[in-house]
């Protein structure tokens, strides 16, 4: 009912509070984090990832470290590396104002996430994220993001207030609560 569908997620990305406390889960190299940067121009992003695989790996964080290391110098971004589900815990309740997930896309995963971030994001607080998608059909591989969206929003209460459609690539969700 209160669901709005935007062309991409750089316009997602206009809808999100500005000069905000916000998390990117699931940074890789860092692209759509200076997207935020730029865009959202948050009073403090914290970039969350292990950077701990054949894909994610050292060389990527180092990429984060060094492209972002002026932004650390003046405390706008903080890199917090770990498990998505161990860093998060360590964020004060009601501490965000938005959250970005783009991490495992796999059920389990993001499900856990949603309900992590639930809790660490403010009252009127938002949770976004990315590949909102059945998969990546040409690896073969199946994501979960959809329904743990939906199972998230049916057991806590939040509804979706943004879909993007970008026949670029994946499709971007924003969340509130009811």
């Amino acid at each position: 009912k209160n669901t709005k569908v935007l062309s991409d997620r750089m316009l997602l990305l206009d809808m999100l509070p500005k000069n905000s406390v916000c998390a990117e889960i699931g940074v890789a190299s860092g692209t759509f984090s200076s997207k935020i940067l730029k865009q959202v121009s948050p009073d403090k992003l914290h970039l969350i990832d292990a950077w701990n695989s054949s894909r994610y790996n050292e060389e990527l964080y180092n990429t984060v470290r060094e492209k972002f290391s002026e932004h650390v110098r003046l405390n706008k971004i903080e890199i917090n590396r770990g498990w998505s589900s161990s860093v998060l815990t360590t964020f004060p309740d009601c501490y965000f104002d938005w959250v970005y997930i783009d991490s495992s896309h796999c059920y389990e995963g993001t499900l856990n996430e949603l309900q992590l971030c639930r809790r660490k994001v403010k009252e009127n607080g938002i949770i976004a994220g990315h590949d909102f998608v059945m998969g990546n059909w040409d690896s073969g591989y199946k994501y979960g993001v959809v329904e743990a969206v939906y199972e998230f929003c049916k057991q806590f209460g939040w509804e979706i207030i943004y879909l993007t459609m970008d026949y670029t690539e994946n499709q971007s969700f924003a969340l509130r609560r009811l």
